[in-house]
């Protein structure tokens, strides 16, 4: 076969694969057009937007060959996936360094507790327990105060525990239906009761030698705290006044400004008189006074870090046995250890 031969043949041979290539051409061209009429938006994962993006700068004639979607949407796959590039290029950025949970509530912690500071004292106590933040970081996480900041009733009464005591009535019935009256005066500080009455015809008068009986030694807190019972006439005013202390009275019908008193008072019904029957008012005496030694020498109050009003001592196990003394016939004990 001559040079001819093999040009032929090499040209037949190119225009049957050129004819195979556009029949092939057509028949998915044909297929692409029957899948736009029956599927109205085709569904692309995330890898099909990423070729044609690809394609898309790489291929001039890339519109062209475009059948299921339309450049538009391409060219918008691609500025996303720019946006997407450099986001994750500048992913670490400088800046100041993320604040920890532990530094952030320590923050708003000394912000509640403490409203008369501000980021300058914070950001002190910070730096003092090892905490490096910035004044604008602390300002940033304080707790803001609706009001001007002011310190609160238990901040007042904690700074003023030892020079405040209080005094209430409360009444008793006994056997036979006499209404007994009983006058308590309370020192705030260790909860310990000063002094305490009975008396079936309660005056104003009586009320304030009680308080004269209370503290006889110049021993008279700066405050007295009570409510606005009109037993509490002229004369016991000015014989509070007389000694030296200052009433505070509390506002009509609420209890809860005097509370420890009120607690106080609770408990003796609670655990002491809620359990016997009263016969006259120096049984109600002797009850009180096994109950009274009771309440400060053995009683554990949580506000006094599980102690008694008179402090207890921890004893260990090596100390000895553990042995009860009972009160108010075995109504409650005391548990101490003996060799």
């Amino acid at each position: 076969m001559g040079i001819v031969g093999l040009v032929w043949r090499f040209f037949k041979a190119f225009l049957l694969t050129k004819a195979g290539a556009a029949v092939r051409i057509l028949a998915l061209e044909h297929q692409l057009m029957i899948l736009q009429r029956s599927v109205k938006r085709p569904k692309l994962h995330r890898r099909d937007r990423m070729l044609w993006a690809w394609l898309s700068r790489l291929w001039p004639d890339w519109r062209s060959a475009l059948m299921i979607v339309q450049p538009a949407t391409v060219v918008a796959w691609h500025q996303k996936g720019f946006r997407l590039y450099w986001r994750w290029k500048s992913r670490r950025k400088l800046g100041r360094p993320k604040v920890e949970a532990d530094v952030r509530e320590l923050i708003r912690r000394m912000s509640k507790e403490n409203p008369t500071w501000g980021a300058p004292r914070i950001m002190s106590e910070l730096l003092l327990l090892g905490h490096k933040v910035a004044e604008s970081t602390v300002a940033k996480y304080m707790v803001r105060q609706r009001k001007p900041p002011s310190q609160t009733w238990r901040t007042f009464l904690e700074n003023h525990v030892k020079e405040i005591a209080a005094v209430d009535f409360f009444t008793v019935p006994s056997v036979s239906f006499r209404v007994l009256y009983v006058f308590l005066v309370l020192r705030h500080d260790r909860r310990r009761i000063a002094h305490f009455n009975i008396t079936a015809h309660p005056t104003a008068r009586w009320a304030g030698q009680q308080i004269v009986n209370a503290f006889p030694h110049d021993e008279a807190p700066r405050f007295l705290l009570r409510d606005r019972d009109g037993i509490y006439g002229k004369d016991f005013s000015d014989r509070v006044k007389g000694i030296g202390i200052e009433e505070v009275l509390s506002a009509p019908r609420s209890p809860w400004q005097n509370p420890y008193v009120e607690r106080l008072i609770g408990s003796i019904r609670r655990e002491c008189l809620e359990h016997v029957i009263v016969l006259n008012e120096d049984h109600l005496r002797r009850i009180l006074t096994e109950y009274l030694a009771y309440y400060h020498d053995a009683r554990a109050h949580l506000s006094l870090e599980r102690n008694s009003p008179v402090p207890r001592s921890a004893q260990l196990p090596s100390e000895g046995k553990v042995v009860a003394k009972s009160y108010l016939g075995g109504l409650h004990h005391l548990y101490t250890r003996a060799a």
